[in-house]
């Protein structure tokens, strides 16, 4: 029965982040991939069928196979992400009474996260041809 209870957990959490992300495609402000990508986790930990769906998804599938093959960010992801951590961090800044220690540790967390989205590839490389072999 645990098994069954943990698939049901996941399966619940995938359609879940699914129907956020899919508000994310008409909501500007809301980022659609990184929810898409805890559900294809979720996914991965429970059903084949429907993490294949999702992977393939004519609409989802393409963030998520740039993500998996080249670690793509794109640009407007990166842009949003950075804009709301730094409008979330000024907003916790002026209108809460945090610690410094609260403030140091969640602007450090935030600096993390904002390091890794701008080390990410916006675009997937740009494949070079490789000149045609001749047998001399």
């Amino acid at each position: 029965m645990r098994k069954h209870s943990r698939k049901i957990l996941l399966l619940t959490i995938g359609w879940l982040f699914v129907a956020i992300g899919a508000v994310g495609v008409v909501l500007p402000v809301l980022p659609t991939t990184p929810f898409l990508l805890i559900s294809l986790w979720a996914f991965s930990q429970s059903s084949d069928r429907f993490h294949s769906w999702l992977f393939h998804h004519k609409i989802f599938g393409p963030p998520l196979q740039e993500w998996e093959n080249y670690g793509v960010i794109p640009m407007r992801a990166k842009i949003v992400a950075l804009i709301t951590m730094a409008a979330s961090a000024s907003l916790v800044i002026t209108l809460t009474e945090t610690p410094w220690y609260g403030l140091t540790g969640m602007l450090a967390l935030m600096a993390i996260g904002a390091g890794f989205i701008i080390s990410r590839p916006s675009q997937r490389p740009i494949q070079k041809l490789q000149p045609a072999k001749t047998s001399e």
